[in-house]
This record gives C-alpha cells, structure tokens and sequence, in this order.
C-alpha cells in the first residue's frame, strides 16, 4: 500500500525480513506521526523505492535484521507503589523496551494498595506518570468484598479483572471462592468485560514437605491446575463471562481448555517463556531463582505445552514478571518467594526453542504480540498495520548472547536464565516512531 498525499513519512524502515500478519518477507515501513501509513511488502531498491526524491527525515535499512512489531506483555507485576524495591514503573519499563517490548499490562498485585477499586487504580497511575519507558495499562482485581467495585474501574479504564482461586502470596489480595468466582463472573458478564484467574485448586496444593525442588514441585501438582481450570470453564460457561487461564503450566490443562472452546464457552489461556524454556531436571539444588507459582515442571510437559501452543489451544506467551529482592529468595523452595524474573529476556528465550522446534518469527509474533494485544483490547498494537501505533523492534535473530543477570534493567539481579546462552538480540525498540531511550515517552492506556 503507497503513502497517499499528505501522508509523507517521517520514517522509512526496511528488512528483507519484516514480520507482517501475513508472514514474514521483504518490506518497506513507512511511519508518520507515530503511526504506520503504509507497508509496501516488497524489497524496495534505491530505483523502486516509493519514496525517492521525498524528503524523509530518517531512512532505516536493517538489511538481514528482522523488523518486528513491539511485543505486548500482558502479565507483568510491577509492584509500585508499595514494593518499588522489588520492581517499580522505571526499571520495569526500561527492562521491558530492552527485550522488545513496547506495552505492558501491569497487574493488580503486588503494588500497594492493590488494584481493587478505581481510587487505587489512580494511585497506582500517579506512581507511573512521567517514570515509563514503553506505553503501561492496567488489569483491575477481583477479591472477596470487592464485586461492587468492579464496574467502575472497568469504566476507569483497566482491561480486566485478575483473581486467585488459591492463595497469592500476599494477605491484600486473598483468593475468591466458588461463590465469589461466580458473583464475579456474573458483575463482570454484565459489561462484557474479561476475567483472568490463577487457576490452582487448593484443596490438592500442601505446604512442600522439605526444602528442595522436588518436595515444591509436589506440593503443587498439576492436576490443580486441571480442576481449577474445569470450574473455571463450567461457570464461565454458565454466566457467559469472558475467561482467561493465565500461566499453564502442567500440559494436563490442555485437553478441559480445548473441550471448553468446542462447546462454545469463552475461554482461553495462556503460558510463560519458563515453562516452555526450562525444566524440572535441570533446576539445581537450592536455585530458588526457578522457584514460581505454578512451577516448572518436566521436560515430557514442556513437550506437551509446545504443542498445545502450536495447535492454538494456548495463545499467549507472556513473562508473568513477578520479581522480588534477592534476600526473598533464600535457598529454601518451601520459604522462598516464587516468582520468575524475565521481562527483558522472554523473546531471546522463546526465540531459542522455538527456532529449535520448526517454528518461526510470525509464530513468536502471534503469541507474544497479536494474540496478548488481541485478549487486552489495546487497538494499535502487537502488529504491522497500517493505522497502527508505530512499535517496531530490531531484531538480530540469528545473534547468539549469554544473560548476564546483573547487565539487566530489572531492579534486582535475579533470573534463572543467568548464565544461559540465547539466540536472538533486540537492536533498537521504536515506540510510536521514536527510538525509545533515556527520556521516559511511554503512556498510560
């Protein structure tokens, strides 16, 4: 599509390896204004180049460099205000844009106050104003007591809904129930709006019985997840609310997930780079850095989560960055606190397996960028369109680099994939046009 009149851009950007919704091949990218005007999917020589002889302030050509939308992370805990030492809107942000990511959805928890009332979101948007590298929305909370609240923050603004069907780590955010999950559903059905559950059954979960890896990972067997899932799908089948399984993590979910959709209930899921990138076997003695909730489980299940992925039964890859200080994470799996810290480095860790498995970038594009942009409703984003936002990132694909825990933007050094060699590198991250740098330019959805 040629830029018509009026449409001169301020930025041409070409690669003969431009991921478009259509697959992945030569183009052109014209942007103005912060928008995509047009994309000509073709190799566009100094002779053809529809813009010859136009005045465009920048011209890129990244040459074998792939072109790639920004990625879309739906599941982030940024943590401020409250637990800003953990993680806070600045580091998070500018961990986010260094690992191509241009928009996050920041979660209810573990900020303080949580996200459970529309007075909380706008403390919570207070403490992001001016300090965000990538553009930031909101997930709202759904906790017991709280089901009167829900439609005005869905009128402040939040994209959905966040509940625990088990407990979550902090006292402010306690899970719901089976009647409080179904008033939920039914408040949030009312307006159409999205609810995300933490799908874990508690009456299969146990305090771990020792200290090592193998006593947590029995502590929470992935049948938990199974019949977490299977209430979810049955209500959400009865109040026709939309619903979405965050984080599966045991491949036993799939088969309720995918009988859920046939029979016409709104439900979809999605996974995390952990549990498609590491495995139970390889967690050493003490590494509670692996430590999450759910957990890592076998290398047979990330087997299985892959194809889960491939036949659309999960749809989303998103980091559920949930990041602590590293004194939280003492060498004990029963005493630690689970979370995984990643936001920078999902892509290069999806990328590696998927490449791996026969999969290519148009894959990792849907999965971390169309389809969590897609579940948000964030318009403009997660694809290289015209009229939409112009989020775009360099992407050396065939770069190998070894993570460097301490080298992160993240607040606290903290990762499993510390020490670990990953192929793919982010080389430059546009948000809205502007190569995203020092100065903070994201906004708040």
């Amino acid at each position: 599509m040629s830029a018509g009149a009026g449409e001169r851009p301020d930025l041409v950007i070409r690669s003969r390896r431009v991921v478009l919704p259509s697959g992945e091949g030569p183009a052109a990218v014209a942007v103005r204004d912060g928008r995509i005007v047009a994309v000509h999917p073709r190799d566009t020589g100094r002779d053809t180049d529809p813009y010859a002889g136009l005045d465009v302030a920048e011209r890129v050509d990244l040459g074998d460099v792939a072109l790639l939308p920004g990625l879309v992370d739906t599941h982030v805990h940024v943590n401020e205000p409250g637990r800003t030492h953990w993680e806070g809107f600045a580091t998070a942000t500018r961990a986010a844009a260094a690992g191509g990511v241009t928009t996050i959805v920041d979660m209810p928890l573990n900020s303080l106050p949580p996200t459970v009332n529309a007075d909380a979101l706008a403390v919570k948007r207070r403490a992001a104003a001016g300090q965000c590298a990538v553009d930031v929305a909101f997930w709202g909370g759904a906790i017991p007591g709280n089901t009167g609240e829900l439609r005005a923050l869905h009128e402040a603004g939040v994209r959905g809904f966040k509940c625990f069907l088990s407990p979550s780590g902090v006292e402010e955010f306690p899970p719901l129930d089976t009647g409080g999950l179904r008033a939920a559903m039914e408040e949030i059905a009312s307006f159409d709006g999205l609810l995300i559950v933490h799908a874990e059954d508690p009456a299969l979960l146990a305090d771990p019985s020792g200290p090592g890896y193998a006593e947590f990972l029995g502590s929470r067997p992935g049948e938990s997840e199974r019949r977490a899932v299977e209430r979810v799908a049955e209500l959400a089948g009865e109040t026709g609310v939309r619903a979405h399984i965050l984080h599966v993590s045991s491949a036993l979910c799939l088969e309720p997930l995918a009988r859920a959709v046939r029979e016409g209930v709104r439900l979809s899921a999605e996974t995390c780079p952990h549990y498609l990138t590491l495995t139970a076997e390889e967690v050493p003695e003490g590494a509670t850095r692996f430590k999450c909730c759910p957990p890592i489980r076998s290398a047979a299940n990330r087997d299985e989560l892959w194809r889960g992925l491939a036949d659309g039964v999960l749809g989303c890859v998103v980091s559920d960055h949930s990041p602590s200080t590293p004194d939280l994470k003492v060498p004990d799996f029963a005493a630690a606190w689970g979370g995984i810290s990643s936001l920078q480095v999902g892509l290069t860790a999806v990328w590696t397996e998927a490449a791996r498995r026969g999969h290519g970038l148009e894959d990792v594009v849907r999965w971390m960028a169309g389809n969590p942009a897609a579940l948000a409703g964030l318009r403009g984003k997660g694809a290289i369109v015209v009229g939409g936002d112009a989020d775009l990132v360099a992407f050396d694909a065939d770069a190998v680099h070894t993570v460097d825990a301490a080298a992160l933007h993240h607040r606290n050094p903290v990762t499993p994939y510390h020490g670990r060699t990953l192929r793919g590198e982010v080389r430059t991250t546009w948000l809205r046009g502007r190569v995203v740098g020092k100065e903070p330019r994201g906004t708040l959805l």
